[in-house]
């Protein structure tokens, strides 16, 4: 972990509105510097989002499995009616 010299904490308490940016000299790279709670805020969403992305790029998938399993048999068309996804 890296500890902030006075300078930076002045720096932190100045920035009422949007998180600093800090710059590698080195490798001209710039990060944002945010509190540890709206970090873990954030990676909730993006592993969410991640998430969501995995269960849509597998929707076809299982739905290929199921009608091999039947569920494309023309009795099973009542349950389409049902389907909150379709548009009236």
């Amino acid at each position: 972990m890296i500890e902030l010299t006075r300078e930076q904490r002045q720096a932190l308490a100045r920035q009422a509105e949007a998180p600093p940016h800090v710059v590698d000299p080195e490798t001209d790279t710039t990060y944002v510097l945010i509190r540890e709670e709206v970090y873990a805020r954030l990676k909730t969403l993006l592993d969410k989002a991640e998430d969501d992305r995995f269960l849509h790029d597998m929707y076809p998938l299982v739905m290929e499995v199921l009608g091999k399993e039947g569920w494309d048999d023309p009795a099973m068309d009542v349950y389409k009616e049902l389907d909150p996804r379709r548009s009236s």
